[in-house]
């Protein structure tokens, strides 16, 4: 894989929470399907930038959750663009598969390209969790290697309170002086786990060369997993540095930008502030300006 931009719209607890205020109750069937319609229309979006030539298709793809992504899934495999379906419970703290043991039926019935889990691993955190982690992750990158499907792992590293109280509560410091060796760390140890995916899905970095060393683990060994850098709902000018960053690096191949591309146009479209037309335009105009800011 030479190239790789996804447009991920798999957000679901999180989505229902800051869309709909749904927090510790399932949604109404009303929210249900606005939900599924709010999707569509960043599905939409994806599928404009791709047609009108801004995005390559055969570098594009989406991300996308069987509960709300069901029609959207099996549309985007019978056109033959990149399918990406998301595998875990959503807004848990350690990782665990939405489907349980059932979890490989669930991913052949669509048959995507690849397959994604997103876990929360701090190597110094709580060595028990991620143990267990370790070991169902292990089952997922199996059941991909044995089933032909490509594998994306999306490993986020929340600060500990105590590496926190280090950079004195500074979020960004963290993110900028203690998360780039923990990261490397972090995939260290996965793959001594036996957790080899064909894409890491990272956190983005602002220094190229952190990238590096995180690329320098990613393929030891003679590895030939790729990165790409994920956008965790920031602005657009710190997505764009991540990006800038990590388009030096080889290694690096692309993004998985998501609602910093669709999120104020799907508020603005349920708001009544823009049509449906104008949302699909906005988003497709925002996924292809990322694209070029990682490809110049």
């Amino acid at each position: 894989m030479k190239e790789l931009f996804i447009l991920p719209f798999d957000h679901r607890s999180s989505f229902l929470k800051k869309m709909f205020g749904v927090d510790g109750r399932q949604p109404t069937q009303e929210e249900v399907e606005k939900t599924k319609e709010l999707k569509n229309l960043v599905y939409q979006g994806f599928k404009l930038a791709v047609t009108q030539g801004q995005v390559p298709k055969e570098s594009a793809g989406i991300l996308v959750d069987e509960q709300f992504g069901d029609g959207i899934i099996k549309d985007a495999v019978a056109n033959n663009y990149k399918v990406c379906l998301s595998t875990e419970k959503s807004g848990q703290k350690e990782f665990d598969f939405e489907y349980g043991e059932n979890f490989g039926q669930h991913i052949s019935k669509y048959k995507p390209t690849l397959v994604k889990a997103l876990v929360r691993y701090n190597p110094d955190d709580n060595k028990d969790i991620n143990a267990r982690q370790i070991e169902r992750l292990k089952q997922l990158s199996d059941f991909c290697v044995q089933n032909d499907y490509q594998f994306i792992i999306e490993p986020l590293v929340p600060a500990t309170e105590e590496q926190l109280a280090r950079v004195d509560g500074d979020q960004n410091r963290y993110d900028n002086e203690l998360r780039p060796n923990l990261m490397v760390k972090m995939i260290e140890e996965m793959q001594a786990g036996g957790v080899e995916p064909d894409v890491w899905k990272i956190e983005g970095l602002e220094k190229s060369d952190d990238y590096k060393k995180l690329v320098d683990q990613i393929q030891t060994g003679g590895r030939n997993a790729k990165a790409i850098v994920l956008g965790r709902g920031a602005d657009d000018s710190q997505v764009e540095k991540w990006l800038e960053a990590g388009a030096k690096v080889e290694g690096v191949i692309g993004f998985a930008v998501g609602r910093t591309i669709f999120w104020q146009s799907l508020v603005d479209y349920n708001e009544g502030k823009i049509d449906a037309d104008k949302a699909v335009e906005q988003i497709a105009e925002k996924f292809t300006h990322f694209y070029k800011v990682f490809s110049k």
